[in-house]
């Protein structure tokens, strides 16, 4: 049965598992095809590529940017993109330089509020130190008895508006889906209801991403409410958007879990259409 999860994380960005063990994780909870999307970063794909074979999961070369728009960060995930595009990969080397510096900033927040040693903390829970980010400093934050959970760490200390959380400029909106569209992929707009925007906002969002190129939005993903999905469709359809599915997968105790998603609302153009998928 296809059964399609395209997006989510290992520890090459701020998931725990490594990319064989997602592989694994969903190729045991019936994902069929499955679209490993770390942050800024395709490093775990060959592993991936090569557990997906022994597992017979279909994999999908996937990856997810992170975009300034209009001072709100977006993320922009990409779908069956060659992860050799050299233009692509300067991109992506290029924003996570970005996160580097960024967490030596949070780091000197937390330091002057008199919580020391975040820095340190948070790189014992990533996998790849290129790829620092708030989870992590989010999961050092619950480890040491600050917060009660992940979810604790970002309301206090590491969401929008709250002491820790440091503005960072990342990629240009239509910077992320050209590098996308020229490595061969197609570019999702993430988790839209995510973001906070007010209707006006989300509308020229997605007016602003057709126009660069963009393919599609998620609709069904473990961000959304159940009675986000028909809503979002509707966009996707007023904007000639097709509609993604992906749980955003990080960790068994932190998020969704891969697969099980419910299907699309009816009317959508689902985007693995265009990727040739069934």
């Amino acid at each position: 049965m296809f059964n399609p999860d395209l997006h989510c994380h290992s520890n090459i960005s701020d998931g725990t598992l490594a990319p064989a063990v997602v592989v694994a994780r969903a190729a045991r909870r019936g994902v069929s095809t499955l679209a490993l999307t770390d942050h800024d970063d395709t490093g775990g794909l060959a592993e991936a590529a090569t557990a997906a074979a022994v597992r017979g999961v279909q994999l999908i070369n996937g990856v997810e940017i992170s975009v300034s728009w209009r001072e709100q960060t977006i993320h922009v995930v990409g779908l069956g993109i060659d992860p050799g595009h050299l233009q692509f990969q300067a991109g992506l080397a290029a924003t996570r330089a970005g996160r580097e510096e960024r967490a030596q900033r949070m780091a000197a927040v937390f330091d002057s509020l008199g919580i020391e040693g975040t820095l340190a903390g948070a790189q014992r829970f990533a996998g790849n130190p290129r790829m620092i980010g708030r989870t992590h400093f989010a999961r050092h934050l619950v480890e040491s008895g600050r917060v009660n959970s992940i979810k604790d760490a970002f309301r206090r200390w590491l969401g929008a508006g709250r002491p820790c959380q440091v503005e960072q400029r990342w990629a240009a909106l239509g910077d992320a889906v050209a590098w996308i569209k020229g490595a061969g992929g197609l570019a999702v707009v993430a988790h839209p209801g995510r973001y906070g925007l007010a209707p006006a906002q989300l509308r020229a969002l997605l007016g602003e991403f057709r126009d660069h190129g963009g393919a599609a939005i998620e609709v069904v993903t473990g961000s959304h409410q159940p009675q986000e999905f028909a809503m979002f469709a509707k966009y996707a359809a007023e904007f000639g958007l097709a509609a993604s599915a992906g749980s955003d997968f990080h960790a068994p105790d932190e998020s969704r879990d891969l697969g099980g998603l419910p299907k699309l609302p009816a009317g959508c153009d689902p985007v693995w259409r265009q990727l040739g998928l069934h």
